[in-house]
């Protein structure tokens, strides 16, 4: 009987488990589409105002788009307002400060205020995104995490997570790694909440906008001629 006993348990925790994830997963897209399309209706007139300044104050497109790994690591097109001259490495390292001869005028404001982010509620609203969850990654760089790291695809890439409001470009990319499995671990709605709360109050204070460490990785990832001897602001590998 203690071994049936035992297998009904197991067996109810495990349906427990998947209804709660089942309905979890329905409210959390309910929300991810009301304030997505909520927003986009609001922001609409500034979402036009900042594209038309990108067009006007520097050459290219006012969209950047590029692909990311999503949920289960399938690719999806990323939306982000355009910040940086069209003549730079698109898979560079992100800039360290407002000093980084890689942005443009207009794009250092946009990054100051995280308003370089707000094309990717056309990502939440699509379902390639979500509201809150780890940030999307480049594609190449999945084959460089170890299997818990590999565990931040289990989830929608978010707009904001874990790792963003716990240092953002103050910690390096494996810290970044490890809180986003944090999350995934253990994620629920009003652990999305607060992240969502916190983050609206960073941005207004500014903080963590520009990356501050890098690991050694992301110094060579896209060039292996790099190295960190050099600190100067137009160095490719910061």
């Amino acid at each position: 009987m203690s071994i049936l006993n035992a297998s009904a348990l197991t067996l109810r925790f495990y349906f427990s488990t998947l209804v709660y994830m089942s309905l979890f997963n329905i409210l959390k897209r309910g929300f991810d589409i009301f304030v997505s399309l909520s927003a986009l209706i609001i922001l609409l007139p500034i979402l036009l105002v900042i594209g038309l300044t990108i067009r006007l104050s520097s050459k290219g497109p006012a969209v950047f788009k590029q692909q990311r790994a999503g949920k289960n690591g399938k690719p999806f097109v990323f939306y982000k307002f355009r910040t940086m001259k069209t003549i730079v490495e698109p898979f560079g390292p992100s800039p360290k400060s407002d000093k980084d001869p890689r942005l443009t005028k207009v794009g250092k404001f946009l990054r100051e205020y995280s308003l370089d982010e707000l094309p990717q509620l056309c990502n939440i609203l699509k379902g390639d995104m979500s509201i809150v969850g780890p940030r999307p990654l480049y594609l190449s760089q999945m084959s460089e995490w170890s299997e818990r790291q590999k565990k931040r695809l289990l989830v929608k890439p978010g707009l904001t997570g874990l790792a963003q409001i716990s240092g953002r470009g103050h910690i390096t990319r494996e810290e970044k790694l490890e809180l986003d499995v944090q999350y995934v671990e253990t994620v629920n709605f009003l652990a999305d909440i607060k992240i969502i709360l916190v983050t609206i109050v960073q941005v207004f204070r500014q903080e963590g906008i520009y990356e501050k460490r890098y690991s050694q990785t992301e110094y060579t990832r896209q060039n292996p001629k790099c190295t960190t001897q050099d600190t100067r602001p137009e160095n490719p590998c910061p």
